[in-house]
């Protein structure tokens, strides 16, 4: 009389265990992505994020090369989103203008 329900007891507990481990697992690919829309007034923070840099001494360098790898994969004639693509135009105007190229 016991064995079976020390065997659903086990059964049991190893669903559980299992459940527990594959929520865990699957929180760790979602946190890589910035949570949340667009800001209403874009700032430095959001305009790197956005064409995915990182703010240092490198960055005006890499800027042209990130704009274009983003808009190519994101262009309207693509079949890109159009707001998707004044976004990213929007963070590369942004940060040109704080670094003083225009």
């Amino acid at each position: 009389m016991t064995t079976p329900f020390i065997v659903g007891a086990g059964a049991l507990a190893a669903a559980l265990a299992g459940r527990h481990f594959l929520r865990r697992a699957g929180k760790g690919a979602a946190d890589q992505w910035a949570k949340g829309g667009f800001k209403a007034k874009m700032d430095r923070t959001e305009a790197i994020a956005i064409l995915g840099l990182k703010d240092g001494p490198k960055l005006r360098t890499q800027l042209k090369d990130a704009h274009r790898q983003i808009m190519l994969a994101n262009h309207p004639d693509r079949g890109g989103s159009p707001y998707l693509a004044s976004k990213i135009n929007e963070a590369k105007d942004l940060l040109d203008k704080q670094d003083g190229r225009r």
